[in-house]
């Protein structure tokens, strides 16, 4: 056993704990599927192809991977639009230059609320919903999606507030 635990310590100094992509720091100790994934914008089966295309194991330890390695897999996430079909990229025709993208990391997040603001502004149907804090694809809400917390009466709330207010009413008498 103690033959084991020095060679710990040296994989150790060699594993990067985190690998920055884009804005976004990646967990080094994860497989490269996994931390791939973490990102916003790439899911499971984003991630897989990115291995593939990068010709990266993608169940190695992504902080052990060569720093060449690692910038090859950085290029393959930003010109990812371009390597795969349309249907695949997250960002179809833009309302504004038309193009097709794949959106990823903060970007995403931005995009996601200008389309919200723009629906807003425009007084769409999903607009008014989200103005409204209502939900917006058509799921039920009569019984779900309630924001305030308390459903129906809270008796002990009420005999709390009689209970003070008798005692209020015996003060002022006995005074």
């Amino acid at each position: 056993m103690s033959a084991e635990e020095p060679q710990e310590q040296e994989d150790d100094e060699d594993l990067r704990y985190f690998v920055r992509i884009g804005q976004t720091d990646l967990d080094g100790t994860k497989s490269v599927e996994r931390s791939l994934s973490e990102m916003n914008g790439i899911g499971r089966r984003t991630a897989r192809l990115i291995a593939d295309e990068a010709g990266v194991d993608r169940t190695a330890t992504f902080g052990r991977l060569d720093d060449d390695v690692i910038e090859t897999v950085v290029e393959v996430v930003e010109n990812y639009a371009a390597e795969v079909p349309d249907w695949l990229n997250n960002r179809q025709d833009d309302f504004y230059s038309g193009e097709t993208t794949h959106e990823i990391g903060n970007d995403l997040q931005l995009t996601r609320q200008h389309d919200i603001n723009r629906m807003k502004m425009i007084d769409s149907y999903k607009g008014t919903r989200h103005k409204r804090g209502q939900k917006v694809r058509g799921q039920r809400t009569k019984s779900t999606g309630r924001t305030e917390g308390t459903i129906g009466v809270n008796v002990e709330e009420i005999r709390e507030e009689q209970a003070e207010e008798a005692a209020a009413e015996e003060e002022d008498e006995g005074e």
